[in-house]
């Protein structure tokens, strides 16, 4: 909606400054050799082939003979050169900046300390005043020179640096744009090269990847609060579907800090913000026992990072409202709460927390935390790890699995370029590396590349030689598809296919273009690959959630665990969205329509989050594969099982898709299972529940069906289903029937409540009420 109300002589004045001022771009990463010079000077030649003035200064080529050739032709200036501790150094000389007047200076180091009596003690002072002066500046900066990050840097990592930047630094830049690089590929980058004092601890494998994983979600953090601004400045209410939110609601009783713990091991396994708050009647004084619970819970929100709140309520009764209230308020994803203790008659008498929750909440899902106090007599989490399950080294190995094991080894390796959508750079990355690896003598060859008529696409291939696409007529048209034998039979080292989610046409070999990919590797021969992360299976919903639109074509998670280094593209959704409008994307025809819908600011925002937060999962998990004893995501300290009811309405699709991303991050074992409320399963039926199966399949679970034979008796069958899996966890989906129905079928969801307080119960949300963008 349009904004007609006239701006203030503040506003004013801000707007004119800011019109006037340079604009900020900082290019970060997690290391040194990520390649954020590179890209840097790679802008500033796209800058200079547009007649914009650009200048190079403080980047140091003493170390990379190739950042020489990479500076060319761009303009240089001095800067003032000076040591420390037998270090040199090079501050900026403000002066002859400012009388050369360039539109954009190109500076290394945003975290560089200047020498004693600089005009400005710090770089980051610098830029800001050649910002005031009208100059634009692209900088760069290594995620552990921010202060805050470095002390998290240390504690996980070992690594102290000496120069940071505050840590609001890039709340400054008009754009934030992360280089995200393998560890594989920034050990390969600088072997040979003569490694600088004190930078051999940041060298190792693990300590690389701990990095990695810390400017991913850095950066994904700090586009999820330009998303929550964007989407208060549209009006829109309710979670936005990239980043999970994680309130607790607890009481004052010794088993609040249990929740309090669950909700942090939840936040911190989904990457996700912690809340906890506490309903009390604002006139009823603390007894004793419940003062010294509030003092208890007040230390562990601090001790783990949480968010305290304290919400006066009139009664019991009225805290459902206020707490679905609350969770809109806060744009809360998911509500972490106890069990009821009460039975049915003194929650008809009293009101029902969980009961009047589950009629109101719309768009949170629902985490009701295991009461097994009373079994196993527990007031903490157990503590053990998974450390147990890893084979006795010294076991001869069997057939079956010396075949497994030596299959892996005959594999090729796989190597996926990862974007938020399309546009971002994923071919552009493929075609560099595939010639580089050409210029090292490696046997490489394009198997698949769609340039969607982008003749600066087509140019990027450069000297590599391409294999000749399988030609198929289908309904009267002919059709390419990529010729898998005949890149089998060729037998190049490495092969490069673009669009990994693509569907071949109807009547080929194989129905996915995954699946070409998985005979190739199968093969011996390596495979570098693009991907969008809207086409991973498991985000399906959450990208339709975000996006308003179905993605038809997707690929199982297990590929980016199967690849051996997944890396991701990033880019500004800003940038992004001026390729578009240039025609580096699609086709002209289709730029006004793409930007209206799948490419609006806000897709691309929620996107990108989504993004950068499935690669830092990822890296996690390979982490936990390094035995690494410490994550940001932490352990995930006990055995868990997962198990998923569902019906057969739309809405199955959906739990399980959750099921299977919860399992993943727990390590568990999962399964779904559907429950017929008649004695036989009606003929009708079959197709839908072998479709649900064959998603269960695909994702790596196990599905099962179950006739019950009265609707009444679906909750105890779905619970004794569970407990026979062992079972720690139950998800359900919320029930979208009136209280009229329910009263006269009963609720199934209210059963497994009732009778399941023995494990964990998770109710997704019903997400038909969100107001989409």
């Amino acid at each position: 909606m349009t904004e007609f109300r006239r701006k203030t002589p503040e506003e004013l004045l801000y707007s004119i400054r800011k019109a006037r001022m340079g604009r900020l771009k900082i290019v970060i990463g997690s290391a040194s050799g990520a390649g954020k010079t590179y890209h840097m000077l790679q802008e500033g030649h796209t800058l200079k082939a547009k007649g914009i003035d650009v200048v190079v200064c403080a980047v140091s080529a003493a170390l990379r003979p190739e950042t020489d050739r990479q500076i060319g032709d761009l303009e240089r200036m001095a800067g003032i050169p000076w040591t420390r501790d037998g270090v040199p150094q090079e501050d900026l000389d403000l002066e002859a900046l400012v009388a050369r007047d360039p539109e954009v200076a190109l500076v290394d180091g945003l975290a560089h300390r200047n020498r004693e009596g600089a005009r400005f003690p710090a770089r980051l002072d610098d830029i800001q005043y050649l910002l005031s002066r009208g100059i634009s500046v692209i900088t760069t900066i290594n995620v552990y020179e921010l202060d805050g990050v470095d002390d998290v840097a240390y504690k996980l990592t070992g690594i102290k640096v000496r120069d940071t930047a505050p840590a609001h630094t890039l709340e400054l830049a008009d754009e934030v744009r992360l280089i995200d690089v393998t560890p594989e590929t920034i050990l390969e980058r600088l072997s040979g090269e003569p490694i600088e004092r004190g930078k051999s601890r940041l060298l190792m494998r693990g300590n690389l990847a701990m990095l990695r994983e810390l400017s991913l979600r850095l950066v994904a953090s700090g586009v999820n609060d330009s998303l929550e601004k964007h989407r208060e400045e549209l009006g829109l209410q309710g979670p936005s579907g990239a980043s999970e939110r994680i309130l607790v609601a607890t009481q004052y009783h010794w088993n609040g800090s249990i929740y309090v713990r669950r909700g942090q091991q939840i936040a911190k396994r989904l990457g996700g913000d912690l809340r906890i708050v506490s309903f009390v009647r604002p006139k009823s004084p603390l007894t004793k026992e419940a003062a010294a619970f509030k003092r208890s819970i007040l230390q562990l929100a601090d001790k783990v990072e949480g968010t305290f709140e304290e919400v006066g309520v009139p009664s019991r009764r009225a805290i459902p409202r206020a707490l679905a209230n609350y969770a809109v308020e806060h744009k809360i994803t998911r509500i972490v709460l106890g069990h009821s203790r009460e039975s049915r008659w003194q929650e008809l008498r009293k009101g029902s927390v969980a009961g009047g929750l589950v009629k109101r909440i719309r768009n949170t899902d629902l985490f009701f935390v295991a009461d097994r106090a009373r079994t196993e007599g527990e007031r903490i989490l157990p503590t053990r790890t998974r450390s147990g399950d890893r084979p006795e080294p010294y076991r001869r190995l069997s057939e079956t699995e010396l075949e497994a094991a030596i299959e892996r080894i005959r594999r090729g390796k796989f190597k996926l370029y990862v974007g938020a959508a399309p546009g971002v750079g994923k071919t552009y990355a493929m075609l560099r590396e595939g010639n580089e690896l050409l210029k090292r003598g490696i046997d490489v060859m394009i198997g698949l590349l769609e340039t969607h008529g982008r003749a600066e696409t087509l140019a990027q291939a450069g000297e590599l030689r391409t294999i000749p696409r399988l030609q198929t007529v289908y309904m009267g048209s002919k059709l390419e598809e990529m010729d898998t034998d005949a890149i089998i039979k060729r037998n190049p080292e490495v092969v490069l296919i673009d669009e990994l989610a693509h569907a071949n046409v109807p009547g080929s070999s194989r129905r996915k273009r995954y699946e070409d990919v998985l005979a190739i590797l199968n093969a011996g021969i390596s495979v570098i690959s693009t991907l969008n992360v809207q086409h991973l299976e498991s985000l399906n919903d959450s990208v339709e959630q975000i996006t308003g639109i179905r993605v038809r074509e997707t690929v199982p998670d297990s590929l980016i665990r199967l690849a051996d280094e997944v890396q991701l593209i990033d880019v500004a959704p800003e940038a992004l969205q001026q390729r578009m409008k240039e025609g580096k994307i699609y086709d002209r025809s289709k730029i006004d329509q793409a930007l209206s819908r799948f490419f609006k600011l806000g897709n691309l925002i929620a996107l990108r989050e989504l993004a950068l937060r499935e690669i830092a999962d990822d890296v996690d998990e390979r982490l936990e594969a390094w035995d690494r004893s410490e994550s940001l995501r932490g352990p995930w300290r006990r055995e868990e099982g997962i198990f998923v009811a569902v019906t057969t309405s739309g809405n199955a699709e959906r739990l399980i898709r959750r099921g299977f991303r919860i399992a993943n991050r727990l390590k568990a074992a999962w399964r779904v299972s559907y429950v017929h409320a008649e004695r036989s399963l009606p003929e009708a039926l079959a197709g839908r529940l072998e479709k649900l199966k064959e998603l269960t399949v695909r994702l790596g679970g196990a599905f099962e069906v179950e006739c019950a034979g009265h609707r009444r008796q679906i909750a105890v069958r779905l619970i004794r289903q569970a407990d026979e899996a062992k079972a720690t966890q139950m998800i359900v989906g919320q029930s979208a029937r009136g209280w009229l129905s329910t009263l006269w079928r009963g609720s199934v969801v209210g059963g497994i409540l009732r009778h399941a307080r023995h494990m964990d119960v998770l109710i997704v949300a019903d997400f038909d009420s969100i107001v989409r963008q």
